[in-house]
This record gives structure tokens, C-alpha cells and sequence, in this order.
């Protein structure tokens, strides 16, 4: 046998020996089965449960009806006659809607001048004050839209009846109150569902965490017992660095690759999540992804000494990497240096391009900038993680 087909037999028989070590190393240490395996169900679940309602509606609101008029009544009736805001009180005085207010009885407050009908009749300009819970982003917009366009139809109603009373035929009061009609087309988003728009990108963000947790909780538990240097063949004083990163890699490869499928396949089916990418395009963009997940993950792992310092490094950084990805907040409004910084994190570039694809319908050459970025993290990350498992199985070999 001559060298090269030596040193392949020799690298064939460490590949297996460390995948088989990774897959008893995942399959028998339940910290890591639920990071590892159970997190991304366990999360995606709760997470499209506590969205599954997507649109917030009948928000309790009250109204200080001082005018106590006809008109007063009609306006009223408007604010309960859309799915977004119902009237659950109407209080006398605005210390007693204050009081409401306070206590989240209700999230926003209308208040009618005693004035109101007059100035309507009057053909003066009537005044309603809103008062709402900007703390509460959602609350708000539903709270204002609603009142909102319940105030202009009111306003385009009285216009409209002043016109006939002074002698203009029906087109005409129409024309004038309402010159134009708008169409309103919501694209990837048609019920601008909460969940929509916020569970691709959890998602993708799960992926990553769980990957970097998991391999740091392996990693401390390779230096913690040493199996650098248990997984070391007979006759050799070291390992090689390519069988190991290797078998780590397909490791996690296959192991994902089930419960993604489960993931893009049922899961999103069952909550009704949107899925319009084309199934070629979301593998091309999943694979240089994970490759940097786990590249990343790996070079993580060689730092760890014990198996508790990733999850104390790593878990409560899945927020700001949600953040830095630009999906919760617009790209625009994020300072550039600290996007920039966003961008050595695999998350921000897998968020952009799954977004893009699942939600937006877009192709492979529509993400290839993402891709393009997945792949050079993969090359950086993989350099790193070569560096880190060579030096520790150098350190396990000196100790032999």
C-alpha cells in the first residue's frame, strides 16, 4: 500500500471514529439532546403558538362623549364597527378615563367637546382629541388606525350631506368628498400577520443558536474528558485536523438536515406560515449556512473548557443577533457601524436571504449576495475552527 492510499485508510478511520464519538456524544448527553435536537421544535412551536392569533384585534378603548348628541352617538359607533378597537367604556370625566388608562382597562382614549354637533352643523371644523399607548407599538397602530378612519368616513359623510343640503346631485358630493379611491395590495404579508412577518427570521436564529450552544457544550465536554486524546488511533501521536472537522461537520449536517425537513416541510404547513420559495433555492442557501453555523460552532468550542461556559457565552446573545439581522428592526434605522458588526454573524446574512425566499418568492440569483457572504464566513470560520481543533489536538497529543 503506498502513501496516499495509507493516508486516506488513516483519515477514513478517524472520520469514523469521530463521527461516531459526535453521534454517541449528541445521542447520550441530554443537555445536548435538547439543545441540540429538541430546541428548534420545542421553540418553533411555542413561538408560531404565541403568534398563531397573527392580527391584534378588539383592542378595549374609551370614549368621553361630552356632546352626548346624535352625531356624537354615529361617531362612536364607528370606532366598534371595525375589527381593531370595541368601546368598552365610555367614561364621564378624564380623570376617570385616566384611571382606566393606567390600569390597561383600556389603550387608548377619544374625547368629544360638548361642542362637537354644533360646529358640524354649524359648518365649522370640529376637534377630537385621541390619546394613546405608544408604549405598545402594536396596541398603537391598531388603536389609531382604527379611530382614525372611523374620524374621516364621519368627516366624508358630513361633507357629503352639506353638499346635497346646498344642491349638488349625488357624483358630484361623492367626487368631492372622496376624489380619490385608493386600492391597497399588502404583497408577502396580506393579513400583516404578526407571526408572518416575525417566524422566518426566529427561525433562522434558532438554527444558529443551537448550533453554537450545542458544539460548546461538546467542545467543553471533549477537553473536560480529554477525548482529543482517547480519539487519537493506535500507532499515532496525533490526529489530523481534516477527519475531525469533517466528521464533526456531516455530523450536524445530518442531524439537521432531519429536522429542518420537518421544520419546511409540516411545520410550516401546520401553521400556516408562508412557504412561497422554491425548494432548490432554500438548500443552496441552507447549506453554506449551516457549513458557517457549525464552522463558527466549532471554532467556539475550542475555547470552551467546560461545558457550561457556552451557554453563559452564547444564550443571551439571541436577541441582539435577532436585532443586528435587520429583521426587527429596518436596516436604515440600525447605526453603520454597529450593522457592520452585525455582519460576521451567520444569522444576518441567512435571515435577509430566507426572507427573501420564503416570504418573497425570490431566486437563487436574487440571494446570491447572501449566499456569496454565507460561503465566505464558511472559508473564514472553517480557517478558524482548522486553527483551534489543531492546536487542541496538539495539546491532547503532548499529554499522551
Amino acid at each position: 500500500m503506498n502513501r496516499c492510499s495509507r493516508q486516506i485508510s488513516s483519515y477514513w478511520l478517524q472520520f469514523r471514529t469521530v463521527l461516531r464519538n459526535e453521534y454517541r456524544t449528541i445521542f447520550t448527553d441530554a443537555g445536548v439532546v435538547l439543545v441540540v435536537i429538541l430546541a428548534i421544535f420545542i421553540y418553533s412551536t411555542l413561538y408560531s403558538l404565541g403568534y398563531g392569533t397573527e392580527v391584534l384585534r378588539n383592542v378595549p378603548i374609551g370614549v368621553i362623549d361630552q356632546s352626548k348628541t346624535p352625531a356624537s352617538r354615529q361617531l362612536i359607533e364607528t370606532f366598534s364597527a371595525g375589527p381593531n378597537t370595541v368601546v368598552a367604556y365610555e367614561p364621564s370625566s378624564m380623570e376617570e378615563a385616566k384611571r382606566l388608562f393606567f390600569d390597561r382597562e383600556i389603550y387608548g382614549i377619544v374625547y368629544i367637546p360638548s361642542d362637537y354637533e354644533q360646529k358640524l352643523l354649524g359648518g365649522q371644523m370640529a376637534t377630537v382629541s385621541l390619546y394613546m399607548d405608544a408604549s405598545y407599538f402594536l396596541m398603537y397602530r391598531q388603536v389609531f388606525q382604527e379611530v382614525v378612519t372611523g374620524i374621516n368616513a364621519t368627516g366624508a359623510m358630513v361633507e357629503f350631506q352639506r353638499l346635497i343640503a346646498k344642491g349638488a346631485n349625488i357624483p358630484q358630493a361623492m367626487a368631492t368628498t372622496q376624489p380619490i379611491i385608493y386600492q391597497g395590495h399588502n404583497l408577502f404579508n396580506p393579513y400583516l400577520g404578526y407571526g408572518t412577518f416575525v417566524m422566518p427570521a426566529i427561525i433562522i436564529v434558532i438554527i444558529q443558536q443551537t448550533l453554537l450552544i450545542g458544539l460548546g457544550m461538546i467542545g467543553g465536554t471533549w477537553r473536560e474528558f480529554n477525548l482529543y486524546g482517547k480519539l487519537i488511533p493506535p500507532g499515532r501521536k496525533c490526529m489530523s485536523t481534516l477527519p475531525v472537522m469533517a466528521g464533526k461537520t456531516f455530523a450536524y449536517i445530518s442531524v439537521y438536515a432531519v429536522t429542518l425537513t420537518y421544520i419546511f416541510g409540516l411545520h410550516y404547513k401546520l401553521f400556516h406560515l408562508p412557504a412561497n420559495g422554491d425548494t432548490g433555492t432554500i438548500i443552496a442557501l441552507l447549506i453554506p449556512y449551516l457549513l458557517a453555523c457549525i464552522n463558527l460552532g466549532i471554532a467556539i468550542s475550542t475555547v470552551c473548557r467546560y461545558r457550561e461556559q457556552s451557554i453563559m457565552l452564547l444564550l443571551w446573545t439571541s436577541i441582539p443577533i435577532l436585532m443586528l439581522s435587520g429583521a426587527s428592526l429596518p436596516r436604515e434605522a440600525i447605526p453603520d457601524w454597529l450593522y457592520a458588526f452585525g455582519q460576521i454573524f451567520p444569522s444576518s446574512h441567512g435571515v435577509q436571504g430566507f426572507i427573501r425566499v420564503q416570504s418573497m418568492g425570490a431566486n437563487l440569483e436574487e440571494v446570491m449576495p447572501e449566499v456569496r457572504n454565507l460561503w465566505i464566513l464558511t472559508l473564514i470560520y472553517g480557517g478558524m475552527a482548522a486553527i483551534g481543533i489543531r492546536y487542541r489536538l496538539r495539546k491532547a497529543g503532548a499529554k499522551m
